[in-house]
């Protein structure tokens, strides 16, 4: 990612494996792609799951968390999906990849 992005780091542990959390965790990503200011995502998941997604400023961020499908999703993940999560954002200041990228 470039510099002076930013990325949301979302770390969490599910309660169980609802095939519901799955298809809409995915519906979001797809909701989120098409948001001004999406720039990409990562995620993997084991016994915790971490998932960053980065974005080209804090304005972007904010509106991404205000939009009405994203605060359903949280609303039910809460109360479904979640053990626990926590949630940071960060700025990135210098990224470098192995091998070399040009």
């Amino acid at each position: 990612m470039n510099i002076g992005t930013y990325a949301v780091i979302f770390v969490s542990q599910l309660k169980g494996d609802d095939p519901g959390y799955h298809s809409m965790a995915k519906e979001i990503l797809d909701l989120a792609r098409t948001q001004k200011g999406f720039l990409g995502f990562e995620s993997a998941r084991s016994d915790i799951g971490i998932s960053i997604s980065y974005w080209e400023d804090l304005a972007s961020i904010q509106e991404w968390k205000k939009q009405s499908d994203h605060i359903e999703a949280q609303t039910r993940g809460q109360r479904e999906w979640y053990q626990w999560y926590r949630i940071q954002i960060c700025k990135i200041e210098r990224s470098y990849h192995f091998p070399v990228q040009e």
